[in-house]
């Protein structure tokens, strides 16, 4: 069986012109600085995976049932979300960046990377402990006992056609989803195919587990969309026994980042540059920044950096950097929260800096850095998303012009390894696969 047998993939529409080549790029200077089968028997509950990051327990305060979002706009500089002034995204390029190419040459990235909330918190809705004073009859001195039944259901909400698992039934399969950058009919394109969502774009998957590995926006037309329907994805797919959890990307951050600190100044390794600055150089889209609310940055700000599913650990980078925030999958998640709640701007560039390293698991080394994360947090092979295939393989560097083929998911690093990013921004391909692979 060819690899393009175990992935067929659909014709997708077209929803907007690829960049390529598809790296990320600092201004002055660059980011990287050199330097078996899945037998685990896990559950969905297990610590280091369940939490609230997905979402679900969030939208059943903030989603109500026809799906909008009632967010406020925020302001750039904090998370305020009683005030909704402008974002400072009218800042311009600076000079330096008129007419620069901002992508470098495949040469610049050969250097092997060496780098070094569990939110159990959930909403719980309860009765008030005395009955309404409109249940009381004057001149009774026992009025009469009400049954409260179940609320009238709505009839503007939906319906879901899976109930929820018995305490004894075992989870669901388990997908994963490559970096999104943007492109929604793409990514809807694929969730169809593999018969996740139906045909109006609802969860029809059951008790399955999706897992997004980060880097939802940029470069694409339309991230906002994509991060509303993986939000809507998480509050269905928990109604129907399944869960649709995401992990932080660099570009979430970057993103973050550039809405909370606009054009204020960090300190860079390779000169001073901003957020927005770096965001735009990057394939930042205005349009999502115009359409940011606060309960996107409350979502996004959640997601955790790394996870543990079924003996696969799930990264969005392939680099060594989460050794640097922690021993353990919690240790790290909690690290980089803290820091987006309390950090300050460079310590926000130096975190992006560092997960936007890539090529660590490539080359001779490449198994040895596998081998230190999975010793330190678990598993037996790492997914990542990030780096996009093309690169991993040579093949952006194809002479014939045509767009790189990528059948699939990429596995390498002597099995250990596999890489999720098909290059949907370069022609390539968004990848939705079911583990193991």
């Amino acid at each position: 069986m060819t690899p393009e047998d175990r992935f067929p993939g659909p014709e997708h529409p077209h929803s907007g012109p690829r960049h390529q080549p598809d790296l990320d790029v600092l201004p002055y200077g660059t980011y990287y600085e050199p330097e078996p089968a899945a037998g685990y028997q896990g559950t969905p509950y297990d610590a280091e995976t369940y939490s609230g990051y997905g979402g679900a327990r969030y939208l059943e305060q903030h989603w109500p049932a026809d799906g909008q979002g009632h967010g406020h706009t925020v302001h750039a500089q904090g998370l305020n979300t009683d005030q909704a002034p402008e974002f400072p995204h009218q800042g311009q390029y600076d000079g330096a960046y008129e007419g620069q190419d901002v992508y470098e040459s495949r040469d610049a990235y050969e250097g092997q990377d060496r780098s070094g909330y569990d939110d159990r918190a959930g909403y719980e809705p309860t009765l008030p402990d005395q009955p309404s004073p409109a249940l009381q009859l004057p001149g009774r001195d026992d009025p009469p006992t009400i049954e409260l039944g179940p609320p009238l259901p709505d009839p503007a909400a939906p319906t879901y056609p899976y109930p929820a698992p018995g305490p004894d039934e075992p989870p669901g399969p388990v997908y994963v989803v490559g970096d999104v950058h943007g492109y929604l009919e793409e990514l809807r394109a694929e969730l169809r195919h593999q018969g996740l969502i139906d045909a109006d774009g609802h969860w029809s998957a059951g008790r399955a587990r999706i897992w997004f590995l980060g880097d939802f926006t940029d470069r694409g037309p339309d991230g906002i969309g994509v991060i509303d329907l993986v939000m809507q994805l998480a509050a269905e797919a928990a109604a129907a026994g399944g869960y649709c959890r995401a992990l932080m990307g660099n570009h979430e951050l970057l993103f973050l980042g550039a809405a909370k600190y606009g054009d204020e100044p960090v300190q860079s390794t390779a000169g001073t540059a901003s957020f927005l600055a770096a965001w735009r150089l990057n394939g930042g889209q205005q349009n999502d920044l115009d359409r940011l609310e606060a309960h996107h940055i409350s979502w996004l700000s959640r997601l955790p950096a790394v996870a543990l599913e079924d003996g696969h650990l799930l990264l969005h980078s392939d680099t060594t950097a989460y050794l640097e925030y922690g021993e353990s999958i919690p240790d790290v998640n909690d690290a980089v929260h803290s820091l987006l709640s309390d950090g300050s701007v460079d310590e926000w560039w130096d975190c992006f800096r560092r997960f936007t390293k890539r090529f660590a698991f490539r080359g001779d080394a490449g198994p040895t850095a596998v081998h230190e994360l999975l010793d330190t947090y678990g598993g037996t092979r790492i997914v990542h998303g990030h780096s996009p295939i093309p690169y991993l393989t040579g093949a952006v560097h194809a002479d014939d012009g045509q767009p790189p083929h990528i059948p699939g998911p990429y596995v390498y690093a002597d099995d250990l390894a596999v890489a999720m990013d098909g290059g949907v921004t370069m022609e390539g391909r968004l990848l939705v696969a079911r583990l193991p692979i």
